[in-house]
């Protein structure tokens, strides 16, 4: 769905598999160069293509722009810079040398099981710098926390920051502290929804879901979970399962049960958190539970097949 509420700013709205994706041109009489901040998922990216192109309405995309390196934000940078060969692609500047050597381990693909097909880029967005895009100054803000290396981009005229994963309506995008930024992930997350709260944005564009207002609000309750989580880090890694095995169905829409199994069973970053948190059950067990739970909330079913069991996304 795309959404407009000012002058030159159109709000892709994806879902889950795919972030939103923002288009950024310069108003009626204003110079500037189009711009679209997060790309999606990879599996999307044909139809990010589509989007974007028809949001730019004939103009050029110069700009290529990436609030931080998850596959769901970034994968569709290799097509969009297919398709517009002479724009720029900027990136943090945290994980810049693994993705000049295109290091799937560092970058964290591998450990979760996400795919996203190889890019470059030609500048970094420094914390503290002023980018422009679509004609307007958006000042780039550091937003480590769901992940150490992420930024925001707000714009001071009319209020509106683009959040990311650093803030949702209800909560923000799931930390991976055993991946990086350890125990200090939770400080992080605590100090981003603090700079955020001083900026005192008008509008909020997340990386998923709608655009809102109630800043307070949904700070307030982002900082519920917060607390939660770091009150209970095991009850944090079940989410942070649910979250990876919903993101693959999601990818999949089904598989056969034992080969969704298997799947996970092979994630690195799925084993770390068994051996961690939950050693104590079988891993295939454990899986199953995590399983059965997305099914008991509606987020997938079961379905038998020819005697065989299936997990079907729902939702």
């Amino acid at each position: 769905m795309a959404i407009g509420f000012a002058d030159g700013i159109q709000v892709l709205e994806r879902g889950w598999l795919s972030a939103n994706a923002v288009v950024l041109t310069p108003p009626p009489g204003r110079e500037g160069r189009g711009a679209v901040v997060d790309t999606g998922y990879c599996t999307h990216a044909a139809q990010t293509v589509a989007l974007v192109e028809h949001a730019l309405d004939g103009r050029a995309l110069d700009l290529i722009v990436n609030t931080h390196l998850h596959s769901d934000h970034c994968g569709g940078n290799a097509a969009l810079r297919a398709r517009w060969p002479r724009s720029l692609t900027l990136i943090p500047p945290g994980h810049a040398r693994e993705v000049r050597r295109w290091d799937e381990d560092a970058l964290t693909y591998k450990a979760t099981g996400q795919e996203c097909p190889r890019f470059d880029f030609d500048a970094t967005l420094e914390p503290g710098d002023e980018v422009e895009l679509g004609g307007r100054g958006w000042q780039v803000l550091a937003a480590p926390g769901h992940d150490t290396h992420s930024v925001v981009l707000f714009e001071p005229r009319h209020g509106v920051l683009l959040s990311a994963d650093a803030l949702w309506e209800n909560g923000f995008g799931v930390v991976f502290p055993e991946l990086e930024g350890g125990a200090a992930a939770w400080d992080e997350v605590a100090l981003t929804l603090d700079a955020i709260e001083r900026l005192a944005p008008r509008v909020v564009v997340p990386g998923h879901g709608r655009p809102f207002d109630g800043v307070e609000q949904a700070l307030a309750r982002a900082r519920s979970r917060l607390a939660s989580f770091r009150a209970s880090p095991s009850r944090h890694a079940t989410h942070a399962t649910k979250v990876l095995l919903k993101y693959k169905l999601l990818e999949w829409q089904e598989r056969e049960l034992d080969a969704f199994v298997a799947w996970a069973e092979g994630l690195p970053y799925l084993t770390d958190l068994w051996r961690r948190y939950f050693a104590g059950q079988p891993m295939r067990d454990w899986l199953l539970e995590n399983a059965q739970a997305l099914v008991a909330s509606g987020a997938a079913a079961l379905e038998s097949r020819d005697g065989r069991p299936f997990i079907v996304n729902r939702g």
